[in-house]
C-alpha cells in the first residue's frame, strides 16, 4: 500500500520531522506531497556561499537539512513530493532510485504538455536544449538501510526570483524555470493529480490518497473569537459553512440539536459524594477543569471515580475550533500560582494519574508551554509517586516549546488529531493536520509515551477513519481515543451522524491490529477517559495511590 497524503501549505521543520518518524519508525510506505512557505535548505554538502543574501531579509527561513546536495529553495507554487519507501539494497539502488524518481517527474510534466529530460552529470529535471538547459525540478534523496527520504522539488508557479538570492543545487552557469514560465497552465491540483497517477503505476498500484482542503484563505487561520467564528444566529457561522462545503458536509444536513440521543449517549447525572467533594476543591482552589469547560458526558463517572482533567493557561482560548466549547474571548495573563495550586488538588483527591491539558495560548511567546512545565514540576514535588499526562495544544510547532515540555518529562504526551485530513480545515483552522503529526512525531522521537484522539460524526468516512489511525500510528503513537462528537450548541459544527457502539468496536479492533498498545473507542469515550488504565497498558508506571 502507498499512501498519498496531499497535506497542503507545511513548515520545513514540521515536515522534516513527519519524514523521520515515517522513516525509521514505520514500514508503511508514504508519498508526501505538500507546498512550504519560503526556505531556503542546505545538504549535507552545502556550500555556504551560495547562499547569496541573509534569507531573513527576503523572507525566508534558512535550515540545514540531512539530505544530499547543496542549497535549494523551496516556497509556495512548488509541488515538494517526499517518496518515503522501501528501496531495494545493492550496489546500485541508489542512483537507480534517483532515476526513478527523476522518470516519475519526466512523465507527470509530460503527462501535462511539456517535454522534460535528463541532463547528465546533473540531477535533477530540465528542458530547454543543450546548450541553455533550465531545471523544472531538483532532486535530492537520503536512502539509508533500504528506506528513502526527501525527494523532489517540482517548480509549478513559484516566485523564481528566490532562487536569485541562491547558487541553486550549486550550479552557478544553468537557469531554473517553472512549469508557468514553459507555458503549461495547470493548477496545483492538477499538477499533484498527475504525480499521483505516475506514482501509482512506479510504486502502487495499490494507492490509498488523503486530501487536507485545498482552498484556504488567511482569515481562516487568525485567532477568532466565537462569534466571528460561529456566529450568533442560532447556526454556523458563514465562514465556518462555506469550510465545511468546500470539504464536501453540507452544514444543512446535520442532526438538528433538539434531535434526542440514542440510548447509548444518555448519561445519568450522579452527583454522589465523591463528585461534590471534588467539586469543592476544584472551588476552593479556584482551579478549571476541562470535564466542566467542554462539557464532558462523562464528568459525573469520573468525578465520582475521583479523577479530573485540570485545565491550565486559564479558560480562553484564542482558537476556536468548531466543535469546542471553550470560551474563546481575549485570555488573561497567566496565573503564577496556578502550577502549585493543581499540585495540592492531586494531591488533596490522592490522585494515582494526574491529567493537565490546557486552551491554546497564541498569545503568549511559548505559546503556553512554560505552564505545562510548571505543572508538572509542581505536581512532581508535591507529589513524587503520581504519574503525569499533559494533553498538549501544537504551540504552533514551535521547537523550543515543544522541547521544553517534553523535558520537563510527562509519563504521557497526548496531542489530538481530533478529525480526519479531510475535515481539518473545517474543524480546526488554526490547526494542520501535518503539524499535528509532527508534533506527536516529535514526542515519540523524544522517548516519551505519546497518545492522540480522533472525534466521529462530522462527516468522515469509516475509511478515513482508519487511514487516519494509521498515521497516528506510523509516527509513533501508542494510545489512541475514539468517540463521538456531541454538538454543544446550534452555533457549532453540527453533528453528522450518530456512530453505532458496533462501529466503534469494529474501529478499535482495526487500531488495534495496527499495533496500538490501548485503545478506548466508545460513544462517549473522550481523551481523557480511563487515561490511568490507559497509561498503565502502555506500561507506563502508575501508583496504586497517590501521595
Amino acid at each position: 500500500m502507498l499512501r498519498v497524503r496531499w497535506l497542503g501549505r507545511v513548515r520545513y521543520r514540521d515536515a522534516h520531522a513527519l519524514q523521520r518518524a515515517l522513516f525509521s519508525a514505520s514500514p508503511e510506505n508514504y508519498l508526501l506531497l505538500m507546498e512550504h512557505p519560503h526556505v531556503y535548505t542546505l545538504g549535507v554538502g552545502a556550500d555556504d556561499r551560495h547562499v547569496l543574501v541573509d534569507p531573513g531579509q527576503v523572507g525566508a527561513e534558512l535550515i540545514r537539512t540531512d539530505r544530499g546536495g547543496d542549497v535549494t529553495y523551496h516556497g509556495p507554487g512548488q509541488l515538494v513530493g517526499y517518496p518515503i519507501i522501501s528501496v531495494p539494497t545493492g550496489p546500485r539502488s541508489v542512483p537507480e532510485y534517483v532515476h526513478g524518481v527523476e522518470q516519475l517527474v519526466i512523465d507527470s510534466v509530460g503527462d501535462l504538455g511539456l517535454a522534460a529530460r535528463r541532463l547528465p552529470g546533473y540531477p535533477g529535471v530540465w528542458v530547454g536544449p543543450d546548450d541553455a538547459p533550465r531545471k523544472v525540478c531538483a532532486i535530492g534523496v537520503r536512502v539509508t538501510r533500504g528506506r528513502s527520504m526527501h525527494g523532489f522539488a517540482l517548480n509549478v508557479d513559484p516566485d523564481l526570483s528566490m532562487f536569485g538570492h541562491i547558487v541553486p543545487c550549486g550550479i552557478a552557469d544553468k537557469g531554473v524555470t517553472s512549469l508557468a514560465a514553459e507555458g503549461v497552465e495547470a493548477t496545483m491540483r492538477e499538477v499533484v493529480d498527475a504525480v499521483v497517477a505516475r506514482a501509482t503505476v512506479r510504486w502502487g498500484p495499490a494507492v490509498e490518497r488523503r486530501d487536507v482542503a485545498w482552498r484556504t484563505v488567511p482569515e481562516d487561520l487568525s485567532a477568532l473569537t466565537r462569534r466571528q467564528a460561529l456566529g450568533t444566529s442560532g447556526r454556523p457561522g458563514e465562514r465556518l459553512r462555506l469550510r465545511l462545503a468546500e470539504a464536501g458536509v453540507n452544514p444543512g444536513a446535520g442532526l438538528a440539536v433538539s434531535e434526542r440521543k440514542p440510548a447509548w449517549l444518555r448519561v445519568k447525572a450522579e452527583m454522589g459524594p465523591e463528585y461534590r467533594q471534588l467539586r469543592s476543591t476544584m472551588r476552593s482552589l479556584d482551579l478549571v477543569t476541562v470535564c466542566e469547560e467542554a462539557g464532558c458526558p462523562n464528568i459525573f463517572e469520573c468525578w465520582a471515580d475521583g479523577t479530573a482533567t485540570f485545565m491550565i493557561n486559564g479558560e480562553r482560548c484564542t482558537r476556536a475550533c468548531g466543535f469546542c466549547l471553550v470560551d474563546t474571548r481575549r485570555p488573561s495573563p497567566p496565573d503564577p500560582g496556578e502550577a502549585d495550586r493543581v499540585a495540592e488538588a492531586v494531591g488533596r483527591m490522592s490522585l494515582a494519574h494526574a491529567v493537565v491539558t490546557a486552551v491554546a495560548r497564541d498569545d503568549l511567546p511559548e505559546g503556553g508551554a512554560l505552564g505545562f512545565v510548571a505543572t508538572i514540576a509542581a505536581i512532581r514535588r508535591r507529589c513524587p509517586h503520581t504519574s503525569v499526562e499533559v494533553l498538549i495544544p501544537d504551540f504552533k510547532g514551535d521547537p523550543d516549546a515543544l522541547n521544553a515540555v517534553f523535558e520537563a518529562g510527562p509519563d504521557v504526551l497526548n496531542h489530538n488529531l481530533e478529525t480526519v485530513a479531510r475535515l481539518q480545515r473545517a474543524v480546526r483552522p488554526s490547526a494542520s493536520y501535518a503539524r499535528s503529526l509532527a508534533v506527536l512525531a516529535r514526542a515519540a522521537d523524544a522517548g516519551l509515551v505519546t497518545k492522540s484522539g480522533i472525534i466521529l460524526g462530522m462527516g468522515e468516512t469509516a475509511e478515513e477513519v482508519v487511514s487516519a489511525l494509521s498515521d497516528l500510528r506510523a509516527v509513533g503513537v501508542q494510545i489512541v481515543t475514539l468517540g463521538q462528537y456531541l454538538r454543544p450548541t446550534a452555533a457549532h459544527l453540527p453533528v453528522a451522524r450518530w456512530w453505532t457502539p458496533a462501529e466503534f468496536d469494529r474501529l478499535a479492533a482495526a487500531a488495534r491490529a495496527m499495533g496500538f498498545s490501548h485503545v478506548q473507542a466508545s460513544p462517549l469515550t473522550r481523551s481523557s477517559y480511563h487515561a490511568r488504565q490507559a497509561a498503565s497498558a502502555a506500561q507506563v508506571p502508575v501508583a496504586l495511590s497517590g501521595s
